[in-house]
């Protein structure tokens, strides 16, 4: 998330009550979560397992819960709940606007996009030319939709990341700061959702059809020409990249990669990252594999009736 001016250290220091090392007029362009950390920009660790990576990283400015040595080019925010400040950010540069019409004065709608009865488009919407949104499509602040989009009834673009902190006192909600991106000839089916990044964008690139009642995690990032079939419910942080065809009612977990034009058959569930190839099972694993476990316990079973 880039704040729409760049602010010192100081200033954020001041908005989060905290001690800081480096430059008081260190800038600071952004926040952004360590898969997707950019020069400039704040990153927020809270566990010693993570400080080597988040200190190592691209981000400027580290918000950590401990005085540590601050690497060469870099500054500290010293907090004691780095989580809780880095929602401090997020609600200072981007809070929550409540809607005041069914489509906002803000959004951005092309020539020729039909939008159908009972649709919600919020706050800085962009949607591009020859679109066609269906009746009862909800569409949340800051999401872009390109040209010839097809979005079908009840999809729902935008909604929060699933991602808490577990305290004491209950689960505390990462606030979502980023937004959806969906390229220009992508057809999503009926009852969808998909999430907005926390700190980036979850983006569908150019070309890719999703099918009825799918979801797709926060920051996850789908490739051009995919295939997503019904029912399949894809984690956040994923990258699947082009041409990749996955069939219904797959699962898949967070922070993996499946390589182009590879193809996970129905009822898959994808615990680990893909080279290319065919892939069927829990875990999954390739199909022919699969096939030869699957006759080779069948050949065991029947020889045990013998």
């Amino acid at each position: 998330m880039k704040f729409s001016q760049p602010q010192t250290l100081q200033q954020i220091a001041t908005l989060l009550k905290v001690e800081f090392v480096g430059s008081a007029d260190y800038a600071v362009t952004g926040i952004n979560e360590i898969h997707v950390v950019e020069k400039g920009d704040i990153v927020f660790v809270d566990h010693p397992k993570y400080y080597d990576q988040a200190l190592n990283s691209a981000a400027t400015t580290i918000l950590i819960n401990k005085k540590v040595a601050c690497p060469e080019g870099k500054s500290l925010l010293i907090s004691d709940d780095p989580f809780r400040d880095f929602n401090t950010i997020t609600k200072h540069f981007n809070p929550f606007i409540a809607a005041k019409a069914s489509i906002a004065d803000s959004a951005t709608i092309g020539e020729n996009t039909v939008i159908q009865p009972n649709v919600f488009i919020g706050n800085n919407v962009r949607i591009g030319k020859n679109c066609r949104i269906h009746a009862n499509v909800s569409i949340y602040d800051n999401c872009r939709i390109g040209d010839d989009v097809t979005i079908h009834a009840n999809t729902v673009i935008g909604s929060d990341a699933f991602y808490y902190k577990n305290r004491p006192s209950g689960y505390d909600q990462l606030i979502s700061g980023g937004s959806v991106l969906i390229e220009d000839e992508v057809h999503l089916g009926a009852s969808c959702t998909i999430d907005r990044g926390v700190s980036g964008n979850t983006h569908i690139k150019k070309g890719t059809k999703i099918d009825n009642q799918v979801h797709i995690g926060h920051d996850t990032v789908i490739g051009k020409k995919c295939l997503i079939a019904a029912q399949t419910g894809i984690a956040g942080c994923n990258i699947i990249e082009d041409e990749v065809t996955i069939w219904g009612q797959v699962g898949m977990t967070s922070g993996i990669s499946i390589e182009k034009g590879t193809i996970v058959m129905a009822q898959s569930g994808v615990t680990k990252s893909l080279s290319k190839g065919i892939y069927y099972g829990t875990p999954a694993i390739q199909h022919k594999q699969k096939l030869r476990e699957v006759i080779y316990l069948k050949n065991i079973v029947g020889n045990q009736k013998k």
